[in-house]
């Protein structure tokens, strides 16, 4: 596909996107899809879901949490938000809401209606970051293990095209899952900066 035809084709897409409402009824702050896709893009970043400070901003991981992941990645502010460079499409668009815990899981309806429509409009994609349990069960399906743990650290069984991370928001109690498996900052941290460097041509 023509790069012209293939960029209409993803505006089009994106903003039918953006203009979703297939789970108004279950969203607490009305629906507000939060994402990002080009079809330059060459690292995609799936995560969970917006939080309440990305639902005001609609601005993706700009949060505690986006700070860690930005350190992970090793890059800043600027190649983050950078669309012909870095997508990011959470595993649901819009903030699903709070539970006992903390927010809800994001709605099961988002992905399977959207993801298979974007990802073929994005054909630069080489690299994608599996935050979280949820974007690792649909992307790895039967691949993934039996844990979030098991999963990372399981991460060479996936690459080239996945590398699966745990959750970078606090407040998931990442310090203690850090401060038990000191490998992921060890050995997979460096190893996903080498490869965003490479990617990005940084």
């Amino acid at each position: 596909m023509p790069r012209n035809t293939g960029k209409a084709a993803l505006a089009r897409v994106l903003a039918e996107a953006r203009a979703c409402r297939l789970c108004v009824d279950h969203l607490p702050l009305g629906p507000r899809p939060v994402l990002r896709a080009s079809v330059t893009a060459r690292l995609l970043i799936v995560g969970q879901a917006p939080g309440t400070r990305v639902h005001a901003t609609g601005i993706p991981f700009n949060d505690p949490s986006g700070d860690r992941l930005r350190d992970w990645l090793g890059i800043g502010p600027d190649i983050f938000y950078d669309e012909s460079r870095v997508a990011i499409m959470p595993s649901g668009f819009c903030y699903p809401g709070r539970g006992r815990g903390g927010d809800l899981p994001p709605r099961p309806e988002c992905a399977p209606t959207w993801h298979p429509r974007l990802l073929p409009l994005m054909p630069e994609v080489k690299l994608t970051v599996l935050i979280g349990a949820y974007a690792q069960a649909y992307y790895l399906g039967d691949r993934q293990a039996a844990t979030l743990t098991e999963t990372v650290q399981r991460w060479r069984d996936y690459l080239p095209d996945f590398l699966p991370t745990p959750h970078p928001s606090p407040r998931n109690l990442l310090w203690l899952w850090l401060r038990r498996r000191p490998w992921f900052e060890v050995d997979i941290v460096p190893e996903l900066r080498r490869r965003v460097r490479k990617l990005l041509e940084l």
